[in-house]
């Protein structure tokens, strides 16, 4: 059963959730939508709202269905499905139905931004903000290691309008 929590109650450290635990950054409709696992993430208050930002690359398929909504969900699972979240992180959605291979179950939240039942955990979130990484601004010139291929991330900001935890 999902209940419904203020953001400011969660009482699990991000950095550990985020970097750790990792979370599927989803988006589309029940019908048809496209899931990705990240582990680069973050939260926090921005123009005064409860915010959450991720970090996609253009060529995921992911992308495209957060490119195409106004929002997208942060689902957070259990260790127990570590291999799914994997699978999630491997595959891509234009070549494999990761969701049906993982066995999850599309839920919706009241916006109809699609999450997955299994999750333990759940931030739904508006878009409120998008800017392209631009390797003119990395003030430290090791961060451009992680783009060998020069295929920086798009950053989303959304505003957390809908927080879910079973319980």
């Amino acid at each position: 059963m999902w209940n419904k929590i203020d953001p400011k109650t969660m009482n699990k450290n991000v950095f550990s959730m985020i970097g750790d635990q990792w979370m599927l950054i989803t988006a589309g409709t029940v019908e048809r939508c496209n899931t990705m696992t990240a582990s680069w993430g973050g939260m926090g208050v921005l123009w005064g709202k409860n915010v959450a930002m991720a970090f996609i690359r253009p060529q995921r398929y992911t992308f495209e269905f957060v490119e195409k909504n106004d929002w997208f969900t942060l689902s957070f699972l259990e260790e127990r499905y570590r291999k799914q979240l994997a699978l999630c992180g491997a595959k891509s959605g234009r070549d494999t139905d990761k969701v049906k291979e993982c066995n999850f179950t599309v839920k919706t939240g009241e916006s109809g931004a699609p999450y997955f039942d299994e999750a333990e955990l759940v931030l739904v979130c508006r878009k409120l903000y998008w800017q392209d990484f631009d390797r003119t601004h990395f003030l430290d010139a090791s961060i451009e290691n992680n783009y060998p291929n020069h295929d920086y991330h798009r950053m989303y900001v959304g505003e957390i309008v809908e927080a879910l935890k079973k319980g």
